[in-house]
């Protein structure tokens, strides 16, 4: 009597990792293609996960960062061991500032031969450490599937973040057996919310208040509050800002949303819900409000650091139920005309702020003002349409005049301000949504970390439309520099440069707009072109970036 051979449960360690990553719904891997990852490639292609290789490291963890940012799922990237790792930490520091779950797959020499100069021998974890929640090595093979579960735990528990794994090639290619399937991630946002004392403390003070406002920042995104958030204004009243990852939480035309008038709203609050967003130099260190303005902090987690003035309640927790109970305890507005007439009057700002916006959206110099170029620009936006913006000079200007309608929609790069995540981010985000518009606003700065990753997407197929605004210029650091000390130096790029010749080179619709009159029908024949596409706009260098407006 014969017994029937049973399958064999042994895998090589790159399987062990790719089934982890599959049965946590991870479909991508962004990388760029060296020998410490081979047998994670092998474990992808046989789990049916993609691999997406671009041209440099750092795209590819910005790249990671991007599908976080878009899918609010944990995105992961394979770097190879040394230079590879060390390419990507400014991106993963990116990701830390961002709440960004990534998880980082990084290759190791072999452990066997540890201390005795195999190639890239380095240990990436005490540098790496600093900038993430998790960061450990394998031991072991049979350690890899745990290891990979608490990495993406972690990463996505708030405050989100980073992790990062590293795998002895030994242990990467050694085999163990396959664990059984792991349980499903948490889901943070559905946990309970801030403590009732601490509610009753933030409703009592929204009774009073007759001059409310919310202040919303990234945190509200990830924590998937704006549902919540926004019937909490419409109950209560309140007019919304919000910057960063927030932008299109509340739909840019909702009665409600304001963005041109933030200086005025955030400096007249009596009452001022901070939710998900820090009181850092985006809110001038809490100098944005009134200095006997209540308040009141609301976030998925307790900040890493204290607060920079008093606050008059902090709730924490997840958001939906937090808001949700604020919501129930703070009831109707008790002065609904005194709110109605605050929410004109920023109305009013909002609306004579946007009218003094016209003349330079439709301006007519040679070379374009920037705002030209948006004038042009939001004018073929669908209402889903993700932005991407890389860049300093240029991409101020559309943050102040681009608008957003959906969570998720606009993409920057965060408080730590590391150019060249543009490449990466539009990438993953065209990626996740294929079927949506998105928009890379590049400077000419910008364009030189990661420029040739318009190879990446023209060998991928990736219709991303990029937009170059092209000054010549490091022009946020030239124009301070000039007025302080009257002359500028390490500002000038070369002028006119030729970005559209360089992505054309690369297989990508390339064109060149000189004059106003060329840049509406280069955008329709670049969007229209199925292909990834730059226009390179020249824009002029003498145009100085407001520091001083509404939205600083």
């Amino acid at each position: 009597m014969t017994t029937e051979a049973q399958p064999s449960t042994r895998a090589h360690g790159g399987r062990l990792i790719a089934a982890r990553l599959k049965a946590h719904g991870v479909t991508k891997l962004f990388t760029l293609s060296g020998g410490h990852l081979f047998s994670i490639y092998d474990g992808c292609r046989a789990e049916g996960i993609e691999i997406v290789d671009v041209r440099h490291e750092q795209s590819a963890a910005f790249a990671a960062e991007g599908w976080a940012k878009v899918t609010r799922t944990p995105g992961v990237c394979a770097l190879t061991a040394g230079p590879g790792v060390t390419n990507g930490m400014s991106a993963i520091a990116s990701a830390a500032h961002n709440q960004s779950p990534v998880l980082v797959l990084g290759g190791r020499a072999p452990q066997f031969r540890w201390g005795q100069g195999s190639l890239q021998e380095i240990d990436h974890v005490p540098f790496v450490r600093p900038l993430v929640k998790l960061a450990a090595t394998a031991q072991e093979t049979d350690e890899i599937p745990a290891l990979v579960d608490q990495a993406l735990r972690t990463a996505i528990t708030p405050h989100g973040g980073p992790t990062f794994l590293d795998f002895p090639l030994d242990h990467v290619f050694g085999e163990a057996d396959a664990p059984p399937a792991p349980p499903s991630l948490p889901e943070p946002w559905l946990e309970s919310g801030a403590d009732g004392r601490d509610i009753e403390r933030a409703a009592a003070a929204l009774r009073e208040a007759e001059r409310p406002v919310i202040m919303a920042g990234a945190g509200l995104y990830w924590g998937r509050g704006e549902a919540a958030l926004v019937a909490l204004a419409e109950q209560l009243r309140i007019p919304v800002f919000t910057n960063g990852l927030a932008r299109g939480c509340v739909p840019a035309d909702h009665e409600l949303a304001f963005s041109r008038a933030r200086r005025t709203g955030l400096s007249g609050a009596d009452v001022a819900l901070l939710i998900g967003a820090p009181l850092d130099f985006r809110l001038g260190f809490g100098a944005a409000f009134a200095a006997d303005a209540e308040i009141v902090a609301i976030d998925a987690a307790e900040p890493d650091r204290a607060p920079p003035r008093e606050l008059a309640a902090e709730l924490y927790g997840a958001l939906p139920a937090t808001l949700g109970a604020l919501r129930a305890a703070a009831g109707p507005p008790g002065g609904d005309s005194e709110r109605g007439a605050w929410i004109r009057s920023l109305r009013a700002a909002e609306d004579e702020a946007r009218a003094g916006e016209a003349a330079e959206l439709a301006d007519d110099r040679t070379p374009l003002h920037p705002m030209r170029v948006y004038g042009e620009l939001i004018d073929l936006l669908d209402r889903d349409a993700i932005v991407v913006g890389d860049g300093g000079d240029f991409v101020s200007y559309a943050g102040r005049v681009i608008d957003s309608y959906e969570p998720g929609c606009w993409l920057d790069p965060g408080p730590l301000g590391c150019l060249g995540c543009g490449p990466g981010y539009a990438l993953a985000a065209k990626l996740a949504y294929p079927d949506r518009q998105v928009v890379l606003l590049l400077g000419d700065g910008a364009f030189g970390f990661a420029g040739m990753e318009f190879d990446t997407l023209a060998r991928h197929g990736v219709a991303v439309l990029a937009v170059v605004g092209n000054n010549g210029i490091w022009a946020l650091e030239k124009h301070p520099m000039e007025a302080i000390y009257g002359y500028s130096l390490a500002a000038e790029l070369r002028p006119e440069t030729r970005y559209d010749q360089i992505a054309e080179a690369l297989g990508c619709h390339a064109e060149l707009v000189r004059t106003p009159t060329e840049l509406r029908p280069a955008l329709d024949r670049a969007m229209s072109s199925g292909q990834p596409a730059l226009v390179n706009v020249l824009t002029d260098p003498t145009v100085a970036y407001p520091r001083r407006s509404n939205l600083a």
